[in-house]
C-alpha cells in the first residue's frame, strides 16, 4: 500500500476544526468531504465521530492513495472508499446517490479558480439533506476585519503562482451562496487567521 502524504498545516488545524464540528454537528450523520487532499482531516474526524459515515473525495486521482492509506492506518470502518470528484462537474455523484448531512471543504477556494466557489455552493445545495450544512475552512478577506500581514503575503504569493488563485472575500462567497439558496449560519475565528464558516439552506 502507498504511504500516506503528510501536510503540516492539516496536522496543525485538524483539532481546532474538529472542536467546532463536535459542537456544530449532531451525534450521527453522513458527510461528504470535498478536496480531501492528503486524507489527514477525514481520518481524524472519522475517528472522533464514529457514528458518522464519511465519503472522502478529491479532484486529483493521485490523492486517493494517500487518503486510502490514512484511513487504513487508523483502521477506520466508517469511511467509504475515496472517489474522484471535481466540483465543476454538474453531477458530483451517480444519479440516485443519497444526500449528506454535512459537506466539508477545507482550503480549496483560494487555490482554485473563482468559478469553483459557485460550483461548490450550487453542488452543495443539490447534495445536502434537509437541515444539512456546508462547512468551509480557510483564509478569507473580510470588509470589516483588517487583513493580517501573513494573509496579505499569502494572497500575493498565491496570485504570483496563478492569477486565478487568491484569498476570497467572505462577502463575495456569501453572494455565491445566496445564489444557490444557502446562507451563512455561523462564523468561527480559527488559529492562523483562518475562518470556519457554516452554511445552510436560506429557505
Amino acid at each position: 500500500m502507498a504511504q500516506p502524504n503528510f501536510s503540516p498545516a492539516a496536522d496543525r488545524n485538524k483539532q481546532p476544526i474538529l472542536d467546532v464540528l463536535l459542537k456544530a454537528l449532531p451525534a450521527q450523520g453522513s458527510a461528504l468531504e470535498i478536496a480531501s487532499g492528503t486524507g489527514q482531516h477525514v481520518a481524524w474526524f472519522a475517528a472522533a465521530l464514529p457514528q458518522w459515515t464519511w465519503q472522502p473525495t478529491d479532484a486529483m486521482p493521485a490523492a486517493l492513495d494517500s487518503i486510502t492509506a490514512w484511513v487504513a492506518e487508523q483502521g477506520l470502518l466508517n469511511v467509504r472508499p475515496a472517489l474522484v470528484l471535481d466540483v465543476m462537474v454538474p453531477e458530483w455523484l451517480p444519479v440516485g446517490s443519497a444526500k449528506f448531512d454535512l459537506i466539508y471543504c477545507a482550503n480549496m477556494l483560494h487555490i482554485s479558480p473563482w468559478a469553483t466557489c459557485a460550483a461548490l455552493m450550487q453542488g452543495s445545495a443539490r447534495y445536502l439533506a434537509a437541515g444539512g450544512v456546508l462547512v468551509t475552512y480557510g483564509p478569507y478577506l473580510e470588509d470589516e476585519v483588517p487583513t493580517s500581514e501573513g494573509n496579505l503575503s499569502f494572497d500575493q504569493s498565491l496570485r504570483a503562482q496563478d492569477p486565478a488563485w487568491g484569498i476570497r472575500r467572505r462577502e463575495d462567497v456569501e453572494e455565491e451562496a445566496a445564489r444557490a439558496g444557502l446562507r451563512l449560519l455561523s462564523r468561527h475565528a480559527m488559529p492562523a487567521h483562518n475562518l470556519l464558516l457554516v452554511w445552510g439552506s436560506s429557505s
